[in-house]
Parts: C-alpha cells; structure tokens; sequence
C-alpha cells in the first residue's frame, strides 16, 4: 500500500465526515497506484464520532475506525501510525487546519522505498515559520503570543533548534521512520510532536519543513493549561535525553 493518512479524532462528531470526505476525494483524485487507506483514530470520544466515521464506511473504501483509549492526541497518533500499512504514513489534524491537496508539495522531499537519492529525507513537516507559510488567524491574540513563546522554549529545550515548527498536525513519515519513530515514543500529550522528531534525528532520519497555509481555528483544543503540561513534557524528554533513551 502506498499511503495510509491517520486521523486522531476526540469529540468530532460535528466535522469528521466533512474531513474524511475532503481526504478522500483528494486522495481519489490522484489515483495511487498502490492504493490508500484513511485511519480514524478514535481516542475514546464522548460524542458520535465513531457512529458518524461508521456511517460512511460503505461509501468510502479503506475507511477505518481504530479504538483506543484516550490518553491524549500522541497516543492515537502512535497508535494509527503503527496500524499503517503504508509505505508513506501522514497523521494530520481532524480539522484540516493544513488542506489535504497541501501533501503534493511534500511527496518530492520523501525517500520512497527503492527510490533513494541524495536529498530526500524520512520524516517532512509542515511548518508555519518558514518562508512561504501563509497564516490564516482565528485565534485569541494571548494564543497567539504563547504559541510563539513556546516554540522557541522547545527549540531551546529539546535539542532541535534548526526545527522552526515542530508542533504544526501535518506530518508525513516514511515506512521506515515510522517503524523506528514510535515504537520509542513515551510521551502521548501535546509534547509529543517534539519528542517524536528528536527520535527521528536521533535515529539518522533527515528531517524537512515545508511551507504551509494553515487555518487557526478559534476551537482549538489546546487549553492555557496545555502549555504547562508541555513544559513538563520537554522537562521530561531532557531527562531521557540524559539517560540516553533516544540513542546518539
């Protein structure tokens, strides 16, 4: 299979069908020759999400609901991508904040199994803060503010500081970044973003932002306090750092 798109989706009953229908038909629309799959991760939500993803199975082929138990958004996104079958795995927001067709700009960067070549890299991100992202804000200015504050603690923090954006929901992996990515992951809360780039870096993965435009969707789940819960998550990878967890 050549691309399974994984989807972490808690409490989605209100636009989960209308982003599954965008993926899909962006993805029919190319006509992959190995195919595809779309992997609904269902991180136990309270709604009817999972009623509303079964609701359409029939008219969308390779449509899956994966189950898990909610243990923040890293979890599903571990789980979904380890559940993939595809040669290229992407995990991308239940809101489509980064539009689906945005994936054709970051297929020429990937290593492709049997395709190797100078350049190429195992893991590419989507990134608001390099030339040519475009931003569309919807969200509160002290939003706004601390996201920009937090980048530059985590780049600081973890080790990653050539990575500009490392929290964007845009993510795509080759088959082997994967396989060896999350089978390492320890952190499942919105820390997890960062800790999962530094196991790629540490296991040899090239790493490449691409430019982005992305919506900034006032609803955003991520609360104040999910920027305290991240500063103890980064605390966390430094101390795995220290006892060497992610290898050199």
């Amino acid at each position: 299979m050549f691309l399974s798109w994984i989807i972490p989706a808690y409490n989605e009953e209100k636009r989960i069908e209308k982003t599954i229908r965008e993926v899909d038909a962006y993805l029919h629309a190319r006509r992959l020759a190995d195919g595809y799959e779309i992997i609904v991760v269902n991180s136990g939500s309270r709604d009817r999400t999972a009623e509303m993803v079964r609701s359409i199975q029939n008219q969308i082929s390779g449509l899956q609901i994966l189950n898990v138990e909610n243990r923040g958004k890293g979890w599903a996104v571990k789980k979904g991508m380890l559940a993939g079958k595809g040669d290229i795995r992407i995990f991308a927001d239940a809101d489509n904040s980064v539009s689906p067709e945005q994936f054709d700009n970051f297929l020429p960067h990937l290593c492709l199994s049997g395709q190797e070549r100078p350049g190429c890299f195992g893991v590419v991100i989507g990134s608001i803060e390099i030339a040519g992202a475009r931003i569309e804000e919807q969200a509160q200015w002290y939003r706004r503010m601390l996201g920009k504050l937090a980048k530059y603690v985590i780049r600081i923090g973890s080790g990653l500081w050539e990575i500009r954006d490392s929290q964007r929901g845009f993510k795509v992996f080759t088959r082997a970044a994967a396989e060896y990515v999350f089978p390492k992951q320890t952190i499942f809360g919105w820390g997890f973003d960062f800790e999962i780039l530094l196991i790629a870096k540490r296991g040899g993965f090239g790493i490449k932002e691409v430019p982005v435009d992305w919506i900034n969707p006032p609803d955003s789940k991520v609360s104040i306090g999910a920027y305290l819960t991240t500063l103890l998550e980064l605390l966390r990878v430094r101390w795995n750092m220290i006892k060497g967890i992610y290898g050199r």
